[in-house]
């Protein structure tokens, strides 16, 4: 095992060397810091590579560029292709925003379907919209 980085350009190295390496953790931290830059452009390519490696948190990102048109195009076939493989992967807060898309378009069920699934995970806002539906009698307790 080698120390870990004491500088920032020490720690900028040693993540282009796991990228190089085909790491996803890697791929999904220079993506969130490219994000944060205002790098869209890099940012997508970095959480692409990492969603192709399986990155459930680089695939949840994706959707989320798809969605509000963030360095892409916005196209909500590949948002939702995104939200289902994140959610595939056991990522929560992927799983709640499938539910609003599914409800925004229209299907009730399969939301509540993904906020129970998500609220399980321990989604906050996922049992907030669970409360609101019980407290309206759109679910129940046998739910």
């Amino acid at each position: 095992r080698k120390p870990v980085p004491s500088t920032e350009k020490q720690c900028d190295k040693q993540i282009l060397k796991r990228i190089a390496a085909n790491d996803p953790v890697a791929m999904l931290r220079k993506g969130i810091e490219q994000h944060r830059k205002g790098d869209y452009g890099s940012a997508f390519e970095y959480y692409t590579k990492a969603a192709e490696l399986g990155d459930a948190e680089a695939q949840c990102n994706l959707a989320i560029l798809y969605q509000y048109g963030t360095g892409v195009e916005k196209d909500e076939g590949k948002q939702i292709n995104y939200l289902e493989e994140a959610s595939i992967g056991g990522h929560p807060i992927a799983r709640y925003r499938l539910g609003l898309t599914e409800g925004n378009n229209g299907s009730a069920e399969r939301a509540l379907t993904h906020f129970f699934i998500a609220a399980k995970l321990g989604e906050n806002d996922s049992i907030k919209v669970l409360m609101d539906a019980f407290r309206n009698g759109l679910v129940s307790k046998d739910d």
